[in-house]
């Protein structure tokens, strides 16, 4: 018998898209914290610059395409801090791309291009970004990360500037009426993020489980108590992610046994985290937890995690909702007008989220997501709905 879609066939039974996405949700989601839980995705990548939920892209590998043809640079009114300045651009399936040498100039970032190892280098306010142009990888201070590649035109590089100013520290708006793009620099909490990795190889299987820890908080016990939590729940995931990959290496190797024209990929985990918000005394992030064990593609696990970090305390959502009593309704029915404008193919009527539903924080909004095959089909990857603070207030 061969592999399935997710893994062999061998003692695991055959199941489909969406039967493995709820298995692997309930071997992750265990008695959680009360305002956590586990939710699906597809990898995040660069978003459309325009009002409205982002849709998450794709890895690297997928995004690799250069443009067919050569950019239509044009120039783009930006504000940033309040000063209005001009700026080269241009528009690529949606996204906006900005030449490197305005945000060196503009924004203080120094920005190198290194031609022989056509690498892009970004750094300021305490994080250092490259992009390996060959490969389409990001890394930021450590980590991968996946993104909509830069594109090289006439010796100048282009880069795709929501994906680049929110892993930076700044703020993006845009306005359709005026199409007027805001660039603002975040005033973010007085402390540091650090990363560290679990990393494990094996024959034909890899883990590697990035987790983010903060330094120079000025309340050393909020600190350590945060800290140990995020240690905590890094292990308890890659735990999981090891006994997977160990019965689903061990089935793939009996398969390849049975069939000498069968060659099944390397396993393998990937903990993958990002910083949405870290400004007003909270701290908003999620971890991506990747699995492939074999078949087109994997499955990817979002769990979120929202600190107020007065208390080390994790928010509720309708805390993050600005404790309005009303923030479910609110919630839905943002969730349906983004529905209907953005057209979105649909594997379920949405009807209603949960009041304790997952979600992070990004943008001065709520982000409410929907997973991997809850309601739309995986190449929809895992759409965004942004709730702006604002609307809790009214």
């Amino acid at each position: 018998m061969g592999p399935s879609e997710y893994g062999t066939g061998k003692g695991r039974g055959q199941m489909n898209r969406r039967q493995s996405h709820l298995a692997q949700q309930q071997h992750l989601t265990r008695k959680p914290p009360r305002h956590s839980r586990n939710m699906l995705l597809a990898l995040c990548a660069g978003v459309m610059l325009a009002a409205g939920p982002a849709v998450v892209g794709y890895p690297a590998a997928q995004v690799r395409a250069e443009t067919a043809g050569p950019l239509s640079i044009v120039s783009q009114q930006i504000v940033i801090d309040g000063n209005s300045v001009m700026l080269p651009t241009a528009n690529v399936d949606g996204n906006t791309y900005i030449g490197l040498r305005s945000l060196n100039e503009q924004l203080g970032l120094a920005t190198d291009w290194n031609p022989d190892e056509r690498m892009v280098t970004a750094s300021g306010r305490g994080r250092t970004l490259t992009l390996e142009l060959d490969n389409g990888m990001y890394t930021l201070n450590g980590q991968n990360l996946y993104g909509l590649p830069a594109i090289l035109q006439d010796g100048s590089v282009y880069m795709p500037l929501r994906f680049l100013l929110e892993q930076m520290g700044y703020g993006i708006s845009y306005d359709p009426a005026s199409r007027v793009i805001g660039i603002e620099t975040i005033r973010e909490n007085d402390l540091t993020i650090e990363t560290f990795k679990i990393a494990e190889e094996r024959v034909k299987q890899s883990l590697l489980v990035h987790y983010p820890q903060i330094a120079g908080f000025a309340n050393a016990d909020i600190q350590q108590s945060i800290n140990a939590f995020l240690k905590e729940e890094a292990e308890t995931h890659a735990k999981w992610g090891r006994d997977e990959l160990s019965g689903a290496a061990a089935g793939n190797a009996e398969a390849e046994a049975d069939n000498d024209k069968l060659a099944i990929p390397p396993v393998s985990y990937e903990g993958t985290y990002r910083i949405t918000y870290n400004q007003n005394n909270r701290l908003s992030l999620y971890v991506d937890y990747y699995i492939y064990t074999g078949g087109a593609h994997g499955l990817t696990v979002r769990q979120p995690y929202t600190f107020d970090l007065l208390t080390g305390k994790q928010l509720s959502l309708k805390e993050a909702s600005e404790g309005n009593a009303n923030y479910v309704a609110i919630i839905n029915d943002v969730i349906r007008t983004h529905i209907r404008e953005l057209d979105l193919p649909m594997l379920a009527s949405f009807e209603s989220i949960e009041p304790e539903r997952a979600f992070f924080l990004k943008n001065d909004a709520v982000v409410i997501y929907f997973e991997q095959y809850e309601y739309t089909p995986y190449a929809a990857g895992m759409p965004e709905f942004e709730i702006p603070f604002e609307a809790f207030r009214k």
